[in-house]
């Protein structure tokens, strides 16, 4: 069996995620990468700062919103990602297209439950077809447009009743997450800034010529784990299961079925395609400061081999990833912005003079490129709060 040691895994990464490189795109980017994180609309854009050379705001911009060559849609993990407009519709047929059964019987239920109506099931298509007419006229809409087409979306709805956790949410909320979990609609330019979530919607035939392409669930499986095993291999049966959100038996037929080779790595069994077992050479030495959720740290369910012992400083109870810095593809600690904008790291480990003075170049150059700009991430991390 072959083995593919730790240093190995990191080489590949850097290489691969354009990290020891910078690509000359950020489609080629998101392609390359399966695509980027968008939970948070500021990491899609810090992520491809990080690896486009002389990015500006203007070209992600440009491909998602006038060239349509990205799309923003919901994916893994039932995880928002910015992807290559051929790799949406094999991704909706691989994850989320399998989501959308059980979120209308939810809905459904919630409506009957809190006596809006007797047959949840009929009010929820006359309201589902109002909204898609009311798209369809106007081109797109934000939630609070299509309220004044169609009031039912400013129902409320209560959950946890009684339990701490409980509060309200607006029945827009589900009704259009439904709409996009569908394929039905899309999330168009956002209004405000770069950093905004309020955005429009549009008929996703109307935003993309022609919608979604359309495949079968197997075969795009198929499809996605073979690309996620070129961007990402080596990794466990567990990362892609987990990186993707399938079950144990389809995760395990994905691999099989696309002829993954068994590899070791380092006290486990990984997976390589059978064209992906050449050694990979060293590679330039490189340094980067990845945002909060961004695929790279994302990639991978069992993180050992670049994180090290730094989960609890750099990610939340929940699993979310804070703000990163990398040297050589491991983690060696965090970064974030001060009160003034300022970007400030604390590394967590010993570097070296020359590694840290690269990261403290790429730290002017990321300030710079934010200008007046202050993120906050939307999931916050211990070493990102006590720099913020």
């Amino acid at each position: 069996m072959r083995k593919i040691s730790g240093s190995e895994r990191r080489a590949r990464l850097g290489f691969r995620h354009h990290l020891s490189a910078p690509a000359a795109t950020v489609d080629s980017v998101a392609n390359d990468l399966v695509g980027l994180h968008s939970s948070d609309p500021a990491t899609v854009y810090l992520s491809a700062h990080a690896r486009v050379d002389r990015f500006a705001v203007g070209d992600l911009e440009q491909a998602l919103y006038e060239h349509r060559t990205l799309v923003r849609m919901l994916g893994m993990r039932r995880t928002m990602f910015v992807v290559p407009r051929d790799l949406a519709g094999v991704m909706d047929a691989a994850c989320t297209r399998a989501l959308a059964p059980t979120e209308r019987r939810r809905l459904i239920r919630m409506v009957e439950d809190q006596h809006l109506t007797v047959d949840g099931a009929a009010w929820l298509e006359d309201v589902e077809a109002r909204v898609m007419t009311a798209l369809v006229a106007r081109g797109e809409a934000t939630a609070t447009e299509l309220t004044t087409d169609v009031p039912e979306l400013g129902l409320k709805l209560t959950f946890g009743e009684g339990k701490t956790w409980g509060g309200t949410f607006g029945m827009s909320t589900r009704v259009l997450f439904l709409l996009a979990t569908e394929g039905r609609i899309v999330r168009a330019r956002p209004r405000g800034t770069w950093l905004s979530t309020l955005y429009r919607w549009s008929p996703t035939d109307v935003w993309l010529d022609g919608g979604l392409i359309d495949f079968d669930p197997v075969e795009a499986r198929l499809y996605l784990a073979r690309r996620w095993l070129r961007s990402y291999g080596p990794g466990t049966a567990a990362d892609l299961e987990w990186w993707t959100g399938w079950g144990v038996r389809q995760t395990r037929e994905s691999l099989e079925a696309v002829g993954a080779v068994e590899v070791a790595l380092d006290g486990e069994t990984g997976y390589v395609l059978a064209e992906d077992l050449e050694p990979v050479g060293e590679i330039e030495p490189w340094v980067a400061l990845l945002p909060a959720l961004d695929s790279t740290v994302m990639g991978w369910q069992e993180r050992d081999w670049y994180l090290g012992d730094h989960r609890r400083l750099l990610f939340d109870r929940n699993g979310n990833a804070g703000p990163t810095v990398w040297v050589d593809g491991r983690v060696v600690g965090g970064w974030g912005q001060g009160p003034t904008g300022e970007v400030a790291v604390r590394l967590l480990e010993d570097v070296g003079s020359e590694s840290s003075a690269a990261i403290e170049a790429e730290a002017a150059r990321l300030e710079a490129w934010l200008g007046h700009v202050t993120v906050t991430p939307r999931f916050r991390t211990p070493v990102e709060k006590e720099l913020g």
